[in-house]
């Protein structure tokens, strides 16, 4: 139990109405999660605005209230608090309900359009290899050490964040790394969250369903670095140009790491094949098992992380080069008939030219490219017809198939595509719009030596479609026709 005084601090309180020195059980913004004795917080979302659920919440049981207006009739038995920001005030009441979790452990955060996932999992992989008790927060997946939670948000909301971090700290966790999407930062996700460090690993076109415009987009990201404390790091990537917009007014240490100029934390690639990476990251040769210069990356962001946490140079890179890619990233398998598979999450622009750059980089040329891609419904159309051209374009064979069209028409979208086909190159185009008859297509097509790569849903083992979640896996797919 927690007494509302202890709970509301720094939540931009307005006004209180009634006592303040009650003890509530549990916190929720979801009506239909309040139980008795409970705090409901009103929030105004996208879709619902959780000040019409106000009455029914005290039905339920609920004794406070936080809201961004008060209901036109006061329960005289309910204590009310207005704040400013009822989205704000949840971050912040959700982490002094769970007793500020995020002060008791090293909590590194990355945002970025690609490579979160990534970096988090080897970050998570390379620190438990290390000897910690660690924490994950991933697209994948949430992990308490190997202990695996299902992830439903690339950010949880902040209860599920702040509960899972208390969850961390009583397992003795000493470090978590996390995946911060643009929409937690915009919706106030992680308001009230301490965070140790910060990385950012690049931006492009991505979400602008969400955000509208590409500039709105970045300062999305950049309210994250605006927001670390003094105490903490900022890691950025200054070979995209928006790496130091990134950290123009932060209090936090300025590090930067870079592929191209100089930089604090510097690689090169010396070999870039199949089987793996070989670098040089700070004057020491290593190899991995990762691919591509994307992955290059990625790892170099580790590295320095993992430095800027404390931990030994070279113990880092041994561990580093026995580390496997995340799930769904640059995954391949190879058939019997030498057939190489990839599967990969590439699902913007600018990922799947990184992953068809890096195929085009380890391939003799012999062997033929067939890629299968789609695009996801309800997101950002503008990126439709250029995905289509850029597969086009670095394929010898281009299937395109649906992805999650999730509530719109499947056929829409792939005709969205095809106009970023130009006219010259459609006889080397297929539209099949059952992606697994997609995948089957091109393992009949592929001959030995040849690459097939499946396109933009990765990891994920469903395909959504009108609201309902289908199993599918791409790499089961794979495996049966291969």
């Amino acid at each position: 139990m927690k007494k509302i005084s202890d709970i509301i601090n720094n939540t931009g309180v307005v006004e209180i109405i009634g006592d303040e020195n009650l003890f509530i059980n549990s916190i929720s913004f979801d009506s239909r999660k309040i139980e008795a004795n409970s705090l409901f917080i009103a929030i105004k979302g996208i879709q619902f605005d959780g000040h019409q659920y106000i009455s029914e919440t005290i039905k339920k049981g609920a004794i406070a209230i936080v809201c961004e207006d008060l209901p036109e009739n006061l329960n005289t038995n309910i204590t009310y608090i207005k704040v400013k920001n009822s989205s704000y005030a949840l971050g912040e009441i959700a982490s002094n309900f769970y007793e500020n979790p995020s002060k008791n452990i090293k909590l590194v955060g990355i945002t970025g359009t690609n490579g979160k996932t990534t970096t988090v999992t080897l970050l998570f992989n390379l620190f438990r290899n290390l000897g910690y008790n660690v924490g994950l927060l991933s697209t994948i997946s949430n992990r308490i050490n190997d202990n695996e939670i299902a992830s439903t948000h690339t950010t949880p909301d902040a209860i599920q964040l702040n509960a899972l971090l208390k969850q961390m700290v009583e397992k003795g966790c000493s470090h978590c790394f996390m995946e911060v999407s643009s929409h937690a930062i915009i919706q106030n996700r992680i308001a009230g969250i301490t965070f140790s460090g910060a990385i950012f690993s690049n931006i492009t076109h991505d979400h602008l369903d969400f955000h509208k415009t590409f500039a709105e987009y970045i300062k999305a990201k950049k309210i994250f670095f605006d927001k670390l404390s003094n105490n903490a790091f900022a890691l950025t990537n200054i070979d995209d140009k928006n790496g130091k917009v990134m950290i123009q007014n932060t209090k936090a240490s300025k590090y930067s790491y870079s592929l191209q100029t100089m930089a604090d934390f510097k690689c090169r690639i010396i070999e870039n094949e199949l089987h793996g990476l070989f670098l040089n990251i700070d004057g020491i040769e290593t190899s991995t098992k990762l691919v591509g210069n994307f992955n290059a990356y990625n790892i170099l962001a580790v590295y320095a992380t993992a430095i800027l946490l404390g931990e030994d140079k070279i113990e880092v890179l041994k561990q580093l080069s026995n580390l496997n890619t995340a799930e769904g990233r640059f995954e391949y398998i190879k058939s019997k008939n030498n057939i190489t598979a990839i599967v990969d999450y590439a699902h913007t622009p600018d990922a799947l030219l990184n992953v068809l750059n890096t195929i085009e980089t380890i391939r003799t040329k012999n062997e033929q490219l067939i890629t299968v891609v789609g695009a996801g419904g309800n997101r950002d159309a503008q990126k439709r017809p250029v995905m289509a051209k850029i597969a086009c374009e670095m394929s010898d064979i281009l299937i395109l198939t649906s992805d999650n069209p999730r509530d719109e028409n499947p056929e829409d979208i792939l005709h969205q595509m095809e106009e970023g086909i130009d006219i010259s190159q459609k006889r080397k185009v297929l539209t099949i719009l059952n992606r697994k008859e997609a995948i089957k297509t091109a393992c009949a097509m592929a001959k030995s030596g040849d690459i097939i790569l499946i396109a933009g849903k990765g990891h994920e083992k469903y395909q959504e479609i009108k609201g309902i979640k289908h199993h599918f896996d791409d790499k089961e797919i794979l495996i049966e026709f291969l």
